[in-house]
């Protein structure tokens, strides 16, 4: 199973918004005690045990609107693998922030990083994880905002959320996704 988390490499974008994806997976190898490290299709890799499944976490190294290339690299290399055996980890600027949202397949939303994925891989059939970032105020720049580093005022917040999402992608592996998003989506979004 491929968890692949979406991010921009570098340091200039550790903790803004539109890393949330390479935030889970560095939290997930904290869990479980594994190097996101080997280089392969474009990307960072640490295979781990995640609920008595073999996954690997991935963080690609394309910037996002490229991520469909290592995605698409990973793939073809383990011409066992599917879509349908992936998970990819997004910000969302519609979802409030701190709230996550599952789904088993979709459009990409606009969100760059998803288009870039649908497009070199040539379907919607994966499943998402997405968490939001939405503030309460009104977004003039959404470049900048999703490029901005969170605020030390939310770190806690972010922290918290990270912790539901990667009860909610252990829930995926565990009971699978439509038992997952019956206990980790709100209904009030």
């Amino acid at each position: 199973m491929l968890v692949v988390g979406l991010g921009n490499p570098g340091a200039q974008y550790e903790w803004t918004r539109h890393n949330l994806g390479f935030l889970l997976i560095d939290f997930l190898a904290q869990e479980t005690r594994t190097e996101v490290k080997r280089k392969e299709c474009l990307a960072l890799i640490g295979r781990t045990e995640i609920e008595a499944t073999t996954v690997e976490l991935v963080k690609p190294q394309t910037f996002m609107n490229k991520s469909g290339d290592a995605v698409a690299c990973l793939l073809h290399k383990r011409l066992s693998q599917t879509s349908r055996k992936m998970i990819v980890i997004s910000d969302d600027l519609a979802l409030p922030f701190g709230h996550i949202r599952l789904r088993p397949r979709g459009s990409s939303g606009g969100h760059n990083g998803l288009k870039s994925i649908i497009q070199a891989i040539k379907t919607e059939e994966f499943i998402r994880l997405r968490i939001g970032i939405r503030p309460e105020h009104p977004v003039s720049d959404t470049a900048a905002f999703v490029l901005d580093k969170f605020p030390q005022s939310v770190r806690a917040g972010v922290e918290e959320t990270l912790e539901r999402s990667a009860a909610a992608l252990r829930s995926i592996l565990r009971d699978g996704i439509d038992k997952a998003m019956a206990q980790h989506n709100r209904s009030d979004e």
